[in-house]
């Protein structure tokens, strides 16, 4: 053994040799070649062309107008979806009552479950695509995708599902009944949780439901559509139309809907708001807005910033929750050094966000040209955002140019809390 070491090693060593004079070059073949990244766009199909999901089945829209889906991250065409007009709607709505009136609103709570964990295991098993999907279509990180978006989805299906017989706990010495057919209008920044926010529990409730996603962002819900067609669903229990503004006008406006529930914008809210008034229809707002974080004197500044700088950036600051961190309120004594620590974290942030690709190329290597062509842009941002951070931080002497002020108020804040755990103790 010793002596077959020693010759492949003087061989090897020869080659090299060899290569250094010109001579044969050492290869390996495929042997070193990386295998496609778990997240690679190659691991999904989408269709060229998606029709409206209405009562169990995929049809064209009336007007035959569709119009196309481009990933922000690319501008590549994905696919081309229906565009809904009113008659679609109008479609949609009575698949809907349909369905509600001949059967989910008499199936048994325990038979309705069913179904909605069938759709929960389907979008497990379904995972990898559908937050390849998100990510392609959406352009957010695969990590929020793959690790919040959709498995938070199926646990919403999941949760609902449990509650679809126990629905006389939720609101005791009240009588629980269905709506009838719900409207729901999502939008784009989280597209697949908030249909399943939405859908999970009217079904669970009992209602039928027609869901119009964001014209931006609709591909992962038809491809739920498609799971929900899978899990043999009855027709017209859930109705996916797609299209812009007017498309969800004329759902906001069908006499026919019973509940609408809106996810959005506050000027698009205001406009609901009106269209539904008098008519007796239920509504639910979710409109974007923002909230101060209050800062007071005896409060960790590190931490207190880091949840500030939290809440305004995930998933790109386009969040509807109620901490947004876009603002603050601090007490007089830490406001100088709470709004440097704030300005400082605001660009090291958006530092980072712009050097992190959005999706992983097709392979694992680096050196590949879509990988390069993923980064230049990145690249050209950073630059930007680096002269931006030039410009925000505090002047001051030093290596590190720091601000002395942030630094002694800091120095004060470590050495208070050491004296207030010594007086403990």
């Amino acid at each position: 053994m010793t002596r077959q070491v020693e010759r492949s090693s003087k061989s090897l060593a020869k080659e090299h040799a060899d290569s250094n004079r010109g001579g044969p070059a050492l290869t390996f073949g495929h042997a070193w070649d990386y295998a496609p990244a778990p997240e690679s766009p190659d691991h999904v199909k989408i269709e060229p062309r998606y029709g409206l999901f209405v009562g169990g089945k995929w049809k064209t829209p009336r007007s035959g107008k569709h119009f196309a889906t481009h990933s922000p991250s690319t501008e590549q065409k994905l696919a081309e979806v229906a565009e809904a007009d009113a008659r679609d709607v109008d479609d949609a709505v009575k698949a809907a009552r349909s369905a509600y009136e001949r059967v989910w609103s008499k199936m048994r709570p325990t038979e309705r479950a069913k179904y909605i964990f069938r759709i929960a295991r389907a979008i497990q098993e379904k995972a990898r695509e559908l937050s390849i999907v998100e990510t392609m279509d959406g352009g957010k990180p695969i990590k929020e995708s793959r690790d919040v978006d959709v498995p938070i989805a199926a646990a919403h299906f999941f949760y609902h599902a449990g509650w679809a017989d126990k629905l006389e706990y939720a609101a005791p010495g009240r009588s629980v009944r269905p709506l009838g057919v719900a409207g729901q209008i999502i939008p784009w920044n989280f597209p697949l949780l908030m249909a399943a926010w939405k859908l999970a529990p009217a079904l669970a409730c009992g209602n039928t439901v027609v869901l119009k996603p964001a014209e931006t962002t609709p591909l992962t819900a038809l491809l739920l559509a498609k799971i929900i067609e899978e899990a043999d669903l009855p027709p017209g229990v859930v109705n996916v139309v797609t299209g812009a503004g007017m498309t969800g006008a004329a759902l906001a406006a069908h006499p026919d809907v019973n509940k609408i529930a809106f996810t959005g914008s506050t000027d698009v809210g205001k406009r609901i708001q009106k269209a539904v008034a008098g008519t007796g229809k239920r509504l639910t707002l979710e409109l974007g807005g923002k909230a101060a974080n209050i800062i007071f004197a005896d409060a960790p500044i590190d931490q207190a910033v880091e949840g500030i700088i939290n809440g305004i950036f995930f998933n790109q600051g386009t969040s509807a929750a109620p901490a947004r961190g876009s603002s603050s309120k601090r007490a007089s004594t830490i406001s100088s050094s709470a709004s440097s620590a704030i300005a400082w974290r605001r660009c090291a942030s958006a530092i980072r966000s712009t050097r992190t690709p959005t999706l992983a190329p097709s392979t694992r290597r680096c050196s590949s040209s879509a990988s390069k062509s993923s980064w230049r842009p990145a690249r050209a941002k950073a630059r930007s955002v680096t002269a931006h951070r030039a410009r925000c931080r505090p002047r001051a002497s030093g290596s590190r140019r720091r601000s002395s002020r942030v630094r002694a108020s800091r120095a004060a804040w470590r050495a208070k809390r050491s004296s207030d755990r010594s007086s403990r103790s």
